[in-house]
């Protein structure tokens, strides 16, 4: 697909990127932010040790093509969050999973929006996916319409879809197609 490169991709006020082992510090206040924990579903990190075997990982997964993430840049160049698709399927369901996740100081400014705009372009167009999903949890207002000013349509409820650290959680299924976006 990408031959295992990750492409920055540049809007009016974001450069996305591929994450990089200097990521780690701000990777790791945005991932262990009280606000922004709860709704990431996955064991917490505690320490930029474990926040760069992440990157690490995130990174191998990309050029074995099984995820792609990159690093959103603001307006000064500093990390304020990351975005990707968590898996795709391609040939046969022709479908990605986005994840994002965003500084709680830069929230309500339009830049996770700019930044999966980025993603869905290239996810559409270079990746040829047909199929765009993103998962959240049923209480995660702010994703909920997120998704929806993207034009993602909620499909419905799917019952303890996802175990996490304190257990199985439900999801809300939200999903764009190729010819909606």
């Amino acid at each position: 697909m990408c031959g295992g490169r990750i492409p920055p991709l540049q809007g009016p006020r974001l450069k996305l990127r591929e994450l990089l082992p200097e990521d780690a510090e701000a990777l790791f206040k945005i991932w262990t932010d009280p606000l922004v924990a709860p709704w990431l579903d996955a064991p917490p990190l505690t320490s930029e040790g474990e926040t760069l075997q992440l990157i690490g990982q995130l990174r191998q997964m990309s050029q074995d093509e099984e995820s792609l993430r990159w690093s959103i840049t603001g307006p000064e160049g500093t990390v304020i969050g990351s975005c990707g698709y968590n898996f795709w399927q391609l040939p046969g369901a022709y479908r990605g999973e986005l994840g994002c996740e965003l500084a709680p100081s830069c929230w309500g400014q339009g830049y996770m929006h700019e930044a999966l705009r980025l993603v869905m372009d290239f996810g559409f167009g270079t990746m040829g996916l047909n199929r765009i999903e993103a998962l959240c949890h049923p209480d995660n207002l702010r994703a909920e319409q997120l998704f929806g000013s993207l034009g993602f349509r909620q499909e419905g409820v799917l019952r303890q879809f996802r175990h996490t650290p304190s257990g199985f959680r439900d999801v809300v299924m939200h999903a764009i197609l190729q010819n909606e976006s």
